[in-house]
């Protein structure tokens, strides 16, 4: 069994003149890292895997300058670390998504795609120099404990956690540990004076790929993947089971800002819409012959019409999917260009706890496309090609993408489709730009919408507890002026400010979307996405789209 993913980091600060226009969502994914697909063998025995050594024959000039510098330079020096320098330096001139993975880093690496891990059970940020419980996980030790959302993380293990810098890695390293194993907590709770402590036995805590899975309306039905892991493929049957017990008769597959993971999820979801037969991808490499992968078994949902939606922050698994979909004819792509990642790595070990991840072929999609963007050697350049989109027009004008001849293909159904550059969408939605939501990015991109919904929702924890489940709140709490104004206030003394007719015309977008986090405060993504849809123009096309009585 092989398993796929990858990780980079897209690191650069935009002028503050242009982040106005990028979308919350876009700006999320260019601050985080996205995940990209990888194969990584299941099982390893000592002496499966090659281990890469300094001090052998093809390694020895390598090894000589490490010896050198270690005995003769200025200043001491780790070798430990120049060694990893050096393996970094070396993969990413192969190739952008060849990779060194340190032994510190290889959990943090991996867990997330697993499909669990171990520790306390806690969703948090850190919120003025402090550990902040964002929710606690359902049925998890925290929760069986009395944690609650809202809970400071003040002391960890007699160690003082608030105030001290700490940061979300370190977090996670103290909170995580083997199942069985105990940490000491004190936090402090709004309304309780002193702090309280708890003892917390880690256990097993799963890790979820599907974020949300609901009916918009009474016939389609909404499913969004935010990753592919070892678990994902099981979600999504379950959570379309249900939506069909709901009575959906139409799908869309949300897709964004999905930046890949296990190949196998992947074909094993494309391979619900496709017939028996139908090729969803084929790899081929210089040392690795050609391999396809077909449609094996009746999918539950061949026959239920089904919008995917993509853009900038899709990659790998995702284009799998999609390109699988588009280039059989089987349904509608929507959004905007994906990132263009068709390159398939395999994790080798090394004998210290590390890994390389190497490129050791090219995925292409049914129709013969490779999807990958090229690489001229400039690793930040290359990461950094979403933001070079926004810059040249494409996200706002599809009319700037422009594809060379050579690189067309056509579908069964006589569709015209592009490879070298990521999975062009069918129908695409550019990011709005207009004046009248000029203030609206501008609230959005900074944050401040974000910080006012959670401290909103921290500071009335206790009256938002009238709400007892997620319609009640959609129906019931309304965003007052007051909320607004309070909001507007902070953003004129961060320099952000309008006159009353671009808040006028911002206020509905504002209002939701504080609205929409307030609820993810309160009642995770089930809060968010059905209150968020309203201002989603990539799903309101979709829903759009299946709307037309041609489709």
């Amino acid at each position: 069994m092989t398993l796929n993913n990858k990780a980079f980091a897209i690191t650069a600060h935009m002028k503050k003149n242009l982040s106005i226009y990028l979308p919350l969502l876009f700006s999320l994914v260019l601050a985080g890292g996205i995940y990209i697909g990888i194969n990584i063998p299941a099982v390893q025995r000592e002496g499966e895997m090659p281990s890469l050594q300094f001090g052998g024959s093809k390694s020895g000039k390598l090894d000589m300058i490490l010896n050198f510098i270690e005995r003769d330079y200025v200043d001491t020096v780790d070798r430990r670390n120049l060694e990893n320098t050096a393996i970094t330096g070396m993969l990413e001139k192969l190739d952008p998504h060849s990779s060194f993975i340190t032994p510190e880093m290889f959990h943090e690496m991996n867990d997330p795609l697993l499909g669990s891990f171990e520790g306390i059970g806690v969703s948090f940020r850190i919120e003025k120099d402090t550990i902040m419980v964002i929710n606690p996980v359902k049925g998890g030790p925290s929760e069986r404990v009395g944690i609650m959302a809202g809970d400071r993380i003040v002391m960890i293990d007699d160690t003082l956690v608030a105030g001290t810098g700490i940061t979300n890695r370190d977090a996670m390293r103290r909170l995580k540990g083997p199942k069985g194993t105990q940490v000491r907590v004190s936090v402090s709770r709004r309304g309780v004076k002193g702090l309280k402590d708890y003892t917390i036995t880690r256990d097993v805590i799963p890790t979820y790929s599907l974020d949300i899975a609901y009916m918009i309306d009474d016939q389609t039905g909404f499913i969004r993947l935010n990753k592919f892991s070892a678990t994902t493929y099981r979600e999504f049957l379950e959570a379309a089971r249900k939506l069909r017990r709901e009575g959906m008769q139409r799908l869309i597959l949300d897709l964004r800002g999905n930046a890949g993971g296990y190949l196998k999820a992947a074909t094993d979801i494309a391979d619900e819409f496709l017939p028996n037969g139908k090729l969803i991808v084929y790899t081929q490499g210089k040392n690795r012959p050609r391999s396809y992968t077909f449609a094996t078994r009746n999918g539950m949902l061949e026959e239920m019409p089904v919008v995917v939606l993509i853009d900038e922050g899709s990659a790998s698994a995702s284009e799998i999917v999609a390109g699988a979909i588009q280039d059989n004819d089987r349904g509608t792509i929507i959004g905007r260009r994906s990132f263009g990642k068709g390159l398939v790595q395999e994790q080798m070990s090394l004998r210290d706890g590390s890994a390389i991840r190497l490129t050791v072929a090219r995925y292409y999609t049914p129709t013969g496309r490779s999807i990958q963007r090229p690489y001229d050697g400039d690793f930040e350049k290359y990461h950094l090609e979403p933001m070079e989109r926004f810059l040249n027009g494409e996200l706002s004008n599809p009319d700037s993408i422009h594809f060379a001849d050579t690189v067309k293909f056509v579908t069964p159904g006589g569709k015209v489709v592009y490879g070298g550059g990521g999975i062009l969408p069918d129908v695409y939605v550019p990011l709005k730009t207009d004046s009248t939501l000029f203030f609206f990015n501008r609230l959005a991109n900074s944050g401040l919408i974000f910080q006012y919904a959670f401290d909103y929702a921290d500071a009335n924890r206790s009256n938002l507890r009238q709400y007892k489940n997620v319609s009640d709140f959609i129906t019931r709490f309304q965003v007052s002026n007051s909320m607004l104004e309070n909001l507007y206030r902070q953003a004129s003394e961060r320099g952000i400010t309008a006159g009353n007719a671009a808040k006028s015309g911002s206020a509905r977008h504002v209002s939701i979307l504080l609205k929409a986090y307030i609820g993810r405060n309160l009642f995770d993504d089930e809060g968010f996405y059905p209150i968020y849809q309203q201002i989603d123009e990539v799903l309101q096309q979709a829903i759009r789209h299946f709307n037309q009585p041609n489709t």
